[in-house]
């Protein structure tokens, strides 16, 4: 019978205990005899379990148990923090907290709208009102606008083109949306270097 490095690991306390088959236990024996790994995994489970199983006590030196916990007690950290550190935590989170309050607050952000489209409308534009809409574009018209390039177009109410998605022309539909606020916002722009 003939056994691997891995059989001979798995059973080798079984065999210092003396609890293999007569068989087993032979082919192990053999193997040991020619494999210098088993032969050193097997001297050491045996001084593991020498060094275990021993009950022999030590005797320490007199002082010895001081100087070890002095010992100890020197290479371990201290506790950090006091009342001075605390403070100063605390201190740092409340300029932290107001800080981000004040800048998140609407006097100090404004809205940048990009597009004419996005702007706000000066006067609400009539839900009810007739539009005309381009499968091609994005935007509704008023009937006749010179803008719309688009032969096929079709007619529908101003609600049912927002819903769809179009927005107002900002030629035909000036009066609905605010450019004056864009032009005095393209200059502003222009400067910042967006």
């Amino acid at each position: 019978m003939v056994v691997s490095c891995e059989e001979v690991w798995r059973e080798i306390s079984n065999y210092l205990e003396g609890e293999l088959d007569p068989n087993l236990r032979a082919a192990m024996a053999e193997h040991l005899r020619e494999c210098k790994h088993c032969t050193a995994v097997l001297d050491g489970t045996r001084n593991v379990v020498q060094l275990y199983g021993d009950e022999r006590m030590f005797e320490v030196p007199a002082g010895f148990s001081g100087r070890l916990h002095r010992k100890l007690e020197s290479a371990m950290p201290r506790p950090r923090g006091g009342a001075f550190g605390w403070m100063v935590a605390f201190a740092a989170a409340a300029v932290l907290l107001i800080s981000f309050e004040v800048g998140s607050s609407s006097a100090f952000t404004r809205l940048q709208l990009r597009s004419e489209h996005a702007q706000p409308a000066a006067t609400p534009i009539p839900p009810d009102m007739m539009v005309v809409v381009s499968d091609e574009g994005r935007t509704f018209h008023v009937a006749g606008c010179k803008f719309i390039h688009d032969k096929q177009v079709r007619t529908l109410t101003a609600r049912d083109a927002m819903r769809e998605g179009y927005v107002p022309c900002v030629r035909c539909m000036r009066k609905y949306v605010d450019v004056g606020s864009l032009q005095q916002k393209i200059p502003e722009e222009r400067e910042g270097g967006e």
